[in-house]
């Protein structure tokens, strides 16, 4: 079965952050995917994993990412499917991170939830994949 969503992280010590996206979407009983692509280190990767999963039917895309934060406009960039950034408190108290999100240029646009809040992004994942 493909999941309805998929989380992609942009460092393994974003999983934290995704667990509260994993839990909310676990109560809800909608089914998720997660991977991790550095939207930095990884581009191939993330590109590869985005339009894989556009092909195969995934709803929506989360990407959880801090510091520059590029990670969710880069997903954004390879599917019109909607994508929900959480924006991670590495430094500057997560607001280079919010900035980078909210700040995502035209025509990638990316629904973005507050500092940490991944389980905001769950709910708004969940909305979003009916």
């Amino acid at each position: 079965m493909v999941p309805k969503v998929l989380i992609i992280l942009g460092s393994g010590s974003d999983l934290k952050i995704a667990k509260r996206t994993m839990d909310i979407l676990e109560e809800l009983q909608i089914s998720y995917g997660l991977n991790i692509a550095s939207a930095h280190r990884t581009h191939e990767k993330v590109k590869n994993v985005v339009i894989k999963g556009t092909e195969v039917g995934i709803k929506v895309f989360i990407g959880v990412a801090g510091l520059a934060a590029h990670l969710p406009g880069v997903i954004a960039s390879f599917t019109h499917r909607p994508v929900i950034a959480v924006p991670v408190d590495v430094s500057l108290s997560g607001l280079d991170s919010l900035l980078a999100s909210v700040q995502t240029q035209f025509p990638a646009s990316v629904a973005t939830v507050g500092i940490n809040r991944g389980d905001n992004a769950g709910i708004l994942a969940a909305e979003s994949s009916n």
